[in-house]
């Protein structure tokens, strides 16, 4: 395999305190790294840097992690800036405009998907996000959540079978949650690393904590990993189903109270911040100290869609995690990292360490701190090796 020096670092972040210094980032100053084929071969300061097959100075900019963004909804044809402008003017969300989502989508023809699939995975790597969870939804009906997650899979292995996203309109619920564990989850395990749904029994078109269960209880027996979208609109039972269930993550946790807290902080789920939901609905942004003060595991990511988050940049979601969510900038670059690696249950991403894949992320700038300090600019792409 051919081995590629990149050299001319000004910062590395590695998600390894052994490498760098002492911090959970393991920045390097003045560094160098080996990537041998996928995965990287060497990491250390550049006046030690081994020789290698090609070299790539990359002038002082800062290389980091890529982006593990693990949670996005990506295949759907459409848009809502309608519902969106509506919002702004003060229309609650409720979670009724999927509906619009899912009538455009089952319109649209595979190729339809494939190509606005395609335009956005590369948007998310210009960005710098190198990993991507996808999730299905937009169909809620058996031939279009196969048919969605079939697509997903030929661009990421992290999917996941989202057939509990809303109750389809004049949709008897008992008969639709039998459906989702039923039939549904048989025709679209094949595709799916995970299974999802919507906790919230403040909203007519979501599930409450016992359909919740059924579903996630169908999705383990047939061998899927569990998450959970919970705590979004109101307090509910998503965050502690998740946890008692062990969930890999419950994500959006806009609203907890002590006991869930309290769960997040003494179980293995990670909470999944989406903070760029916040942003799009004047929603109350989560309480991310709070959860960092009792000891949770948190992930960021943008969760892409085209109702309430139509953004796909993960810096975007690192500047408001600092800003609106009161997170260190080197909290929410572990978050936006590390933390969605976490939440995917993958050991060989989100970091650079020896071994670990050659996922990384280039910025151009001194700092890490370029992330939140020049918000809105595209100063951080995915690097290309052929580039």
């Amino acid at each position: 395999m051919t081995t590629t020096l990149l050299t001319g670092i000004g910062e590395l972040v590695t998600n390894d305190p052994a490498l760098g210094d002492g911090t959970a980032l393991g920045v390097l100053s003045d560094a160098a790294l080996v990537v041998d084929g996928d995965h990287i071969g060497w990491v250390g300061a550049r006046s030690r840097a081994p020789a290698a097959d090609t070299m790539q100075d990359l002038g002082g900019r800062t290389v980091l992690p890529g982006f593990v963004d693990s949670h996005a909804h990506l295949v759907f044809a459409g848009e809502r800036s309608a519902e969106f402008a509506a919002r702004m003017a003060g229309t609650a969300y409720d979670g009724g405009g999927i509906a619009t989502t899912v009538a455009a989508t089952r319109d649209a023809s595979d190729d339809e998907l494939r190509t606005l699939l395609a335009a956005r995975i590369a948007e998310m790597r210009s960005q710098g996000t190198t990993t991507v969870e996808v999730k299905s939804g937009y169909g809620l009906t058996v031939s279009a959540e196969a048919r969605a997650l079939r697509l997903a899979r030929e661009v990421t292995t992290e999917t996941t079978y989202l057939g509990a996203h809303v109750v389809p309109p004049g949709t008897d619920r008992a008969d639709y949650v039998a459906l989702v564990a039923g039939e549904m989850l048989t025709e679209c395990a094949p595709y799916a690393r995970w299974i999802d749904v919507f906790c919230e029994p403040a909203s007519a078109h979501a599930f409450d904590g016992d359909e919740s269960r059924t579903v996630l209880l169908a999705g383990r027996a047939a061998g899927l990993g569990l998450r959970v979208h919970g705590n979004q609109l109101s307090y509910g039972p998503g965050v502690r189903l998740a946890v008692e269930l062990g969930a890999a993550s419950v994500d959006h946790c806009t609203y907890l109270n002590d006991d869930d807290v309290e769960a997040l902080g003494a179980g293995g789920t990670v909470a999944t911040l989406l903070p760029g939901v916040e942003f799009s609905t004047r929603s109350p942004y989560p309480d991310a100290r709070r959860l960092i003060e009792a000891g949770a595991t948190i992930a960021l990511a943008c969760d892409c869609n085209p109702g309430t988050c139509y953004s796909s940049s993960m810096p975007f979601v690192v500047a408001l995690a600092v800003r609106e969510m009161h997170m260190t900038i080197d909290e929410a670059i572990w978050s936006a990292t590390m933390g969605g690696a976490k939440a995917l249950q993958r050991s060989d991403i989100g970091g650079l360490g020896v071994g670990m894949r050659a996922d990384l992320a280039v910025l151009d700038g001194p700092s890490r701190s370029y992330l939140a300090y020049r918000p809105g600019v595209p100063l951080t792409r995915a690097w290309d090796p052929t580039a």
